[in-house]
This record gives structure tokens, sequence and C-alpha cells, in this order.
């Protein structure tokens, strides 16, 4: 979809799909990123960036340590809103909805693509809880890549997982010159999505 033509109200999972790929040629960096926010059951909000790691109709899938913050906050309050912002292209796109705990084997299957490396790093981990210093988890992490090189993988922790956040609202931002930017906005309402413009 070239930058400057507008959103258009059609499917926005079409639409997600046409900025997703075109975001991925243009970023230099990470442009699955986005942003994560969640809440406490009392209301507070915390937010940080993950990655997106798989999408499609039922939803928008990301991992993570379930033991962490993050992850404390999602098992109370099984709702989130993300956030993309590609400033590349000058777009972003906000999504809101419920979410769900991915299958043991999607968290198995996704856990052993990830680098050796990778699964060291989060298996030495004990996210978002104090550390006393960084070599703490340095020695954690050798003796974890000693202890498994030969098998080339790690096992899963069983509290590293992925959720999905089942959209419920997507909507679409462009920016246009002096500020005068674009938003579309859809609802799912029942089996179908429905769209307005916003003001910017």
């Amino acid at each position: 979809m070239p930058e400057n033509s507008p959103i258009p109200d059609v499917e926005p999972l079409a639409i997600f799909d046409d900025w997703f790929a075109a975001a991925r040629e243009s970023e230099p960096n990470d442009s699955n990123a986005m942003a994560l926010a969640t809440a406490t059951p009392h209301g507070a909000p915390s937010v940080r960036m993950v990655l997106l790691k798989g999408h499609g109709a039922d939803g928008f899938v990301f991992y993570t340590n379930a033991q962490s913050r993050k992850g404390e906050e999602i098992r109370a309050n099984m709702q989130a809103a993300l956030l993309f912002h590609w400033k590349s292209l000058r777009r972003q796109i906000r999504i809101e909805g419920p979410l769900t705990e991915v299958s043991s084997e999607e968290a198995d299957a996704y856990f052993r693509s990830r680098a050796f490396v990778s699964q060291v790093g989060s298996a030495a981990s004990d996210q978002s809880r104090p550390l006393d210093s960084r070599q703490t988890y340095l020695d954690r992490v050798a003796a974890l890549e000693a202890e498994y090189a030969q098998a080339g993988e790690v096992p899963r922790p069983p509290h590293w997982t992925g959720f999905r956040c089942a959209p419920k609202a997507i909507e679409f931002w462009l920016d246009r010159p002096n500020r005068l930017h674009e938003r579309r906005r859809f609802l799912l309402v029942g089996d179908s999505w429905t769209s307005t413009l916003l003001y910017p």
C-alpha cells in the first residue's frame, strides 16, 4: 500500500498484513517490535516493548516469562493493548483485546526455534526479580550453556509461555502534513468489523 494512500474501509487484518509487510522492508531493526500495555486488577498500567512472533485471524502472539511483572499482570487481568509504531513509514497501529495463553505445544515449538543462546538466557533469568549483580546472571548462563551444550537445546521452562491477543478494536494512524493526520478505528461487533474515521 503506498504511503500516501487513504486508510481503506476493508477488513482490518488485511490492512495490518500490508502495513506489516511494508515495515519489514523499511524498518532497520525489529519491525515486529510492539509496545505491550497491561494493567493490574486495580487498574495500575505498565508498558514495555516486546516482539510479535505470530499473527493471524485468531490474534497476535508474543512470548514471555509468566513469572515476570508483565506475566503476573496478564494472569491477573487478561486484557492488553498493543501499539506498533513504524517511524520510517509514519504509521502506527493500536490493537486492543483479551488475552489467552498459547498451548504448550505452541510454546514448545517456538522455544525450540530460538537460538541456543536465547534459550539459555531465558532459562537463566528470573525476569523482573531483584538481581544482586550482573555476574550472578552471567554465571547462571554459563552453567546452563555447559549443561546443555551437547544437547544443543534447553528444555522450555514451564513458566515461559506465550499469549495471544484477540483483537476487538484496531486503529490505524497515518501521519499527514501539518499534523492533519488520518485515523480509522475498527470495532469487532459479533463476527463483523465496523469502522469509522476519527478526528486526529
